[in-house]
């Protein structure tokens, strides 16, 4: 959360070659003659970047942005989308954001809304999310 935005950070631990875009359903990654699909990531932000919103419906929609973050040594055989980025190149896209959208107070009212609504961390709230991905994926 800062002054130029609310970063929504989908963050992927990956190696080997990963082939995607912004719109397919999954994503896959290769791994010598190994072939794994995964959720495309950007999509998946997707609901996580809406529930943000509806929290902070006080902000402008485009206030509220998705990033999607590959660390680990993986490579794009294939060009990578809007929105997704390495570790570095990260760094750079929310070091460029220039536009001020919400004054400091606002900033940490957002801080506090996020914090007051967001669920507990712990092995229930682990399983739960599990169970949804799970149901969602037999969609």
């Amino acid at each position: 959360v800062s002054r130029f935005g609310v970063f929504v950070i989908e963050s992927k631990h990956y190696k080997g070659w990963i082939f995607g875009d912004a719109v397919g359903r999954t994503w896959t990654q290769v791994l010598f003659d190994a072939r794994f699909r995964f959720q495309n990531p950007i999509l998946q932000n997707r609901r996580h970047v809406r529930a943000v919103q509806s929290l902070l419906d006080f902000l402008p929609p485009e206030a509220v942005q998705s990033i999607v973050v590959f660390t680990g040594d993986a490579k794009f055989k294939t060009k990578l989308p809007q929105g997704v980025f390495t570790i570095k190149t990260m760094k750079a896209h929310i070091e460029r954001q220039r536009e001020e959208v919400m004054s400091l107070d606002r900033m940490q009212f957002c801080v506090g809304r996020l914090e007051t609504e967001r669920l507990s961390i712990s092995h229930n709230t682990d399983v739960e999310h599990a169970e949804n991905l799970a149901r969602w994926h037999r969609k």
